[in-house]
């Protein structure tokens, strides 16, 4: 059997499975659209929120980035999982025990105000917006190469398919699909990552084989990976970082992002008590942790192959890296999944210097130009995607065929489970807090629920259309989802249950402010709602400001967020006397009942 009737068979048992758990599950009622009718056990409320969470960035772009910048990348762990602590334990169990269906209405109801629920609804889709480009990107990578398809016909397929069961099944049939991907998605991620690490350095357990010895060369794993691209002009992979402040502030904004992110906060609305969110959110943090203590040796394993594909003489042990680094791979004898690759376009090679041979160093550190002169190198002419280490592995390490289509089938799955999460976020923003709370109160409880869906139908299409044309990779757009709903929602959310003194005016005015100066400052280096060619500066760090990257300014945006809400509330009325009580309650998390909104 072919590789792509293998990739096929695999991709395609999962569409069934997605499909049929829609069919079996399909909402019938605004409770079930919403919130899964209420009744979702905590493990599995866990598991469909860890695959929730997890997306393309995640699965496919995490550990790709964590293979080209090293330990510098690592923020993204840091980031992610410190946040999902914050949400677990100051979050959840509070909005849980409010009671309500979505963020909006949590927001609009306790600052006592329908335009606060409305700016909470653009900020809501405006993150989500964003987040889900993060998905199809990464959603049209996997199709691309496993389907044999463009990378544009790979995102439309991929629009199908959510389309097909989160349009149906809602909440319901979503929680239920999650689970199934969660089990597809961490089976492909970890069998992989344990033939490599077998094969690398003979321990089955990838993330004791990061720091175990390099069977080949007898050396650590990590020392070994210095030592190859070192030789070819990269700083070490373990080297710190020389921007702390953008770090702490790219860390802080993907952990009050992950937070404030509508899409995993409603998952705590779909358990029948508090409790039950409490051990929700514990189950899914098990389950985060299963995939990203996997991740950073994924990340260096498949750095390690790339370098060693391109210069064999690096594998073994060698006295001289120098001498090894002379002698890279004729282009002609490339492996078959560099060719394989180049044919979805997110590998590229360019002999510069006509030699037939395949390059690849740091042409952009000045201090190994001489050395690279010498060489008769003309640049480094191997262009490799970071979206595709994680998926490529498989075929990099020569692992079986049936790994490479369960790779498929995960890679597809995380970026599915999360694009269904945050495009029902939006649809229900929109049908159950614009339209049936502030426009229609009177719509039937039919008309709420096909509002619903051509709402969530819109922002599949919205969605699709800019994942064309994606600002950066699929980890790298997320980041910026997450700096939005860090910057707008989270604070808010933070207030709303622990100030009694911020009133709806602050509250209006630190969601419009955090909102306003994090797109702004993401808008100038990275154009005008993502469109090429409209931004005003290059996204460099010489224009940034204080050397503040444009992924990290959502820390900033909720500090100007907390500031204005507290300035703005210690100027005007406090509120009622009715909505301090109701915060009082909320800090309590005991008792509450079902999720209630109608």
């Amino acid at each position: 059997m072919s590789q792509f009737a293998i990739n096929l068979l695999f991709v395609g048992a999962s569409f069934a499975l997605y499909i049929g758990i829609a069919i079996w599950a399909r909402a019938g009622s605004t409770k079930d659209f919403y919130v899964a009718g209420g009744g979702v056990h905590p493990v599995t409320n866990g598991m469909a929120t860890a695959a929730d969470w997890m997306s393309a960035a995640s699965f496919i772009s995490m550990a790709g980035l964590l293979a080209s910048g090293g330990y510098a990348n690592s923020t993204f762990l840091m980031g992610w999982t410190g946040g999902y602590v914050i949400l677990a334990m100051l979050l959840a169990p509070y909005l849980r025990k409010f009671g309500k269906f979505t963020v909006p209405d949590f927001i609009g109801d306790r600052f006592y105000s329908n335009t606060a629920r409305l700016v909470a609804v653009i900020c809501l889709v405006v993150a989500s917006i964003t987040y889900v480009i993060g998905q199809m990107t990464g959603a049209g990578v996997a199709f691309s190469r496993f389907l044999e398809v463009s990378n544009t016909w790979g995102i439309w397929i991929a629009a199908f398919i959510v389309f097909l069961y989160a349009v149906f099944g809602g909440m319901k049939g979503i929680t239920y699909t999650q689970v199934a991907q969660y089990i597809v998605l961490i089976i492909a991620y970890t069998i992989p990552a344990v033939f490599i690490s077998l094969e690398l350095t003979g321990n089955p357990i990838p993330g004791l084989g990061l720091f175990s010895t390099h069977s080949e060369s007898g050396v650590p794993l990590l020392a070994k990976l210095d030592d190859v691209i070192n030789a070819l002009g990269f700083r070490d992979y373990t080297a710190d970082v020389d921007n702390k402040l953008n770090m702490v502030l790219f860390t802080l904004s993907l952990m009050v992002g992950t937070a404030g992110l509508p899409h995993v906060i409603i998952r705590f609305f779909t358990v029948p008590k508090v409790a039950d969110a409490r051990w929700s959110a514990g189950w899914a943090l098990v389950f985060i942790a299963l995939l990203y203590l996997t991740a950073p040796a994924v990340g260096s394993m498949a750095r390690l192959n790339l370098m060693t594909t391109v210069y064999p003489e690096m594998a073994g042990q060698v006295e001289s890296y120098e001498d090894a680094a002379t002698n890279p791979i004729l282009y002609e004898d490339r492996p078959e999944w560099v060719r394989t690759w180049e044919e979805t376009g997110l590998i590229t090679y360019t002999d510069k210097n006509d030699d037939g041979r395949i390059q690849v160093y740091n042409d952009a550190n000045e201090e190994f130009a001489e050395t690279a002169e010498e060489r008769g190198w003309a640049g480094s002419e191997l262009v490799v995607n970071n979206d595709i280490l994680v998926l490529a592995n498989p075929e990099i390490a020569n692992l079986p065929s049936w790994v490479i289509g369960l790779i498929a089938a995960g890679g597809i799955a995380a970026a599915l489970s999360t694009a269904a999460g945050l495009l029902l976020a939006i649809s229900s923003a929109i049908s159950h807090d614009l339209i049936k709370t502030m426009i229609n109160p009177k719509i039937t409880e039919k008309g709420e629920m096909l509002a619903a869906r051509i709402s969530m139908a819109g922002a599949i299409l919205l969605a699709t259309y800019l994942g064309l044309n994606p600002p950066g990779f699929a980890a790298q757009t997320v980041a910026l989802a997450f700096g939005i709903a860090g910057a707008s929602l989270f604070p808010v959310l933070m207030m709303g249950i622990f100030s009694k003194r911020v009133n709806n005016k602050g509250a209006v005015a630190g969601m419009l402010t955090g909102l306003g100066t994090t797109l702004l400052y993401i808008f100038t280096y990275l154009g005008w709602f993502f469109i090429p060619g409209t931004e005003m500066l290059a996204n460099t760090p010489d224009n940034w400001i204080l050397g503040i990257s444009p992924l990290s300014f959502g820390a900033v945006g909720a500090i100007f967020n907390f500031a204005v809400a507290f300035a703005v509330s210690s100027a005007t009325e406090e509120p009622p006397q009715e909505i301090q009580d109701l915060v009082e309650s909320v800090r309590y998390p005991k008792g509450a009942g079902i999720a209630t909104g109608h």
